[in-house]
């Protein structure tokens, strides 16, 4: 479930929302609470995978030519 709410302070990047909530999710994971290890290594590792993809599509998507008629994919 999406974390991120339209009343923060809105960023114009389109992939904002699912920037936001890989973040979250990482920070939460124990790879970094228990473990210590920064959030870049446990991204390595393979935590929040699905949100990773996410945001990959969302990026890979405002770059696309095509997405001008089908829009940014993405929250």
């Amino acid at each position: 479930m999406p974390k991120y709410f339209e009343g923060k302070e809105e960023e114009q990047n389109a992939c904002a929302g699912v920037k936001e909530d890989l973040k979250m999710c990482l920070l939460e994971t124990d790879c970094v609470l228990k473990e210590g290890k920064s959030p870049k290594q446990c991204l390595r590792e393979g935590h929040c995978k699905a949100l990773q993809v996410t945001f990959f599509e969302c990026k890979r998507s405002v770059l696309d030519t095509r997405s001008r008629f089908r829009g940014n994919k993405g929250y």
